[in-house]
């Protein structure tokens, strides 16, 4: 009877886990393989190396947090408002995505190939926004306040400790989302 392989996707998902509790230090080998149930020499079928494994979970992250998301939101149609209301709602209840980018932002501050490519998922990102901002705001300015804000909130949130009054953190939030689709 052949052996079964571990899927390369198994290995990206438990090497995104690893990388949003502990960076990218937490992404090695032995402990995925050992997280699978797997030896680790089922691996290197999959990967050359860890920088290659490292390189894919960039890649997938990429591709979750700006085209999957771009997708979705497009593919269910709506007006600008429509589609800025999912993005707020999607953004919510990501957390295992906030977390890798979260991961991703500290280790980027030491790598520069990282920084690079967080630049240019952030600049996706904030292009996005100004497309469906920009389809409702006719300033240049309050469109690009607008974006930052939010970015500012779905990146800025976990950090702050403040309390709310009789409010809680998502009543907050959910308050400054809407005054931002006015």
């Amino acid at each position: 009877m052949a052996a079964t392989r571990t899927p390369r996707s198994r290995w990206i998902e438990e090497g995104l886990r690893a990388l949003a509790a502990g960076g990218p230090d937490a992404v090695r080998i032995e402990p995925l393989a050992e997280a699978l149930g797997v030896t680790k020499g089922g691996f290197y079928w999959h990967f050359e190396n860890r920088g290659a494994l490292l390189t894919e979970l960039l890649d997938t992250w990429e591709q979750r947090s700006i085209e999957d998301v771009i997708e979705h939101l497009e593919r269910r149609g709506g007006d600008a408002r429509a589609r800025l209301r999912r993005l707020f709602a999607l953004a919510a209840v990501s957390a295992d995505l906030l977390a890798a980018d979260l991961a991703i932002r500290d280790w980027a501050r030491r790598e520069p190939p990282v920084a690079a490519r967080l630049r240019r998922v952030d600049n996706r990102r904030m292009d996005y926004m100004r497309d469906l901002f920009g389809e409702f705001c006719p300033d240049p300015d309050d469109v690009e306040i607008r974006c930052m804000l939010v970015f500012s909130m779905w990146i800025g949130a976990p950090f702050i400790a403040a309390d709310h009054g009789a409010r809680d953190r998502s009543e907050v939030l959910a308050l400054a989302l809407r005054r931002l689709l006015r």
